[in-house]
């Protein structure tokens, strides 16, 4: 009978873990094409806020990465989630932490704010 329970218990963690989501990753130009198709998506800029103040992409949610874990839930669960930095390494831990949290839908830019200006991607400057 404990062997039963044991068994159970294993298939109950192995389902769990396989409805996990992995972040999809995405160029700068899919996530324009992203961002075009669905105006309910977030856009988490994870940058330090002077990062934020010299260029951003309109309509981004600023939560520093460090501040991200406290802050969570400012992000909504309910819509799907496109994070970036400066080149894709902060977004993609970001994006990674998001979904140990239960996002479904998340998107993380590789090539970041740098890629989007190399691109010729619009950028808001300033606040």
């Amino acid at each position: 009978m404990r062997f039963i329970a044991v068994l159970f218990s294993v298939l109950l963690l192995t389902a769990s873990l396989s409805q996990a989501v992995e972040p999809a990753n995405v160029t700068s130009r899919q996530a324009q094409a992203l961002l075009a198709k669905n105006a309910k998506m977030v856009l988490l800029d994870v940058r330090t806020p002077d990062e934020y103040r010299q260029a951003h992409l309109k309509g981004a949610q600023l939560i520093p990465l460090g501040e991200l874990n406290r802050r969570v839930q400012e992000v909504p669960r309910d819509r799907p989630v496109l994070v970036y930095c400066a080149v894709g390494a902060r977004s993609s831990t970001a994006a990674s932490f998001l979904a140990t949290k239960g996002y479904r839908e998340i998107y993380n830019m590789t090539d970041g704010i740098v890629g989007w200006y190399k691109n010729g991607l619009p950028l808001q400057m300033g606040r």
